[in-house]
């Protein structure tokens, strides 16, 4: 694993697919800031500031596509949870990834794919922790209650601290969920999920499907149970 720490980016996830080709697997991208972030279904990420995460790594499994890799945004969810249990707290997966406090989010976490051809050059895995923010900023992040770490527990966080365990966890059981995929992580998952055997409405691209949160499959796929009893399983999709 190689580590890159860059004082400002526009994305960590721009910066790593234009230069895919000059890094290694594994190699981690960090910004002390970041202005152009993004979020998944092309949301915008607000940068809070210095002290907060903005990571990305480089992954290169293989030279062809595998229908695990998207799963491991989830894999990387369960992760991040550890690494907040260890601060005493309580987080919450809302799929397919973000992760939340007391219903408040703290993170979001997007995964792009570069091809050329049908050659994979690689994944890269973005994640954006909020761990030193002030209330007043993320009361101006629009359509979402967010939180951040130092707020939760009362004091200041040091990134490095935290990123270094949070990489040690990823990597830990890394080579084995690419033999297995979502099944290695589906009870784990599955425990600290906020929303199953609930009503929900999620939003599919440009339709909206409402029914109760049935169950999560052996491919971290989200099954919902309509009105009229007709399942749906949802590859994709934003809890509203």
């Amino acid at each position: 694993m190689k580590i890159l720490g860059l004082e400002e980016i526009d994305s960590t996830n721009n910066y790593a697919k234009m230069n895919i080709d000059s890094f290694e697997d594994k190699t981690v991208i960090y910004a002390k800031r970041q202005n152009s972030g993004r979020g998944r279904l092309n949301r915008s990420w607000v940068d809070l500031g210095d002290g907060n995460l903005f990571m990305s790594i480089v992954l290169k499994p293989s030279n062809s596509f595998n229908e695990i890799y998207p799963n491991i945004t989830q894999y990387l969810s369960v992760s991040l949870c550890k690494v907040l249990e260890c601060y005493g707290l309580k987080p919450q997966i809302k799929w397919p990834n973000d992760v939340l406090i007391d219903g408040k989010k703290i993170a979001g976490i997007l995964s792009e794919t570069v091809m050329e051809g049908h050659l994979l050059k690689g994944l890269v895995l973005g994640i954006g922790v909020n761990l030193n923010s002030c209330q007043k900023d993320l009361e101006s992040i629009e359509n979402k209650i967010a939180t951040s770490l130092n707020l939760e527990i009362g004091q200041d966080i040091d990134l490095n601290a935290f990123m270094a365990p949070l990489l040690n966890e990823f990597f830990a059981n890394y080579d084995e969920f690419l033999n297995s995929g979502f099944k290695l992580i589906k009870d784990e998952y599955i425990s600290r999920t906020c929303f199953l055997n609930k009503e929900i409405r999620v939003q599919v691209f440009n339709n909206i499907k409402t029914g109760v949160a049935k169950s999560i499959n052996d491919k971290g796929e989200l099954v919902l149970l309509s009105n009229d009893n007709n399942e749906f399983v949802l590859t994709i999709g934003d809890i509203l």
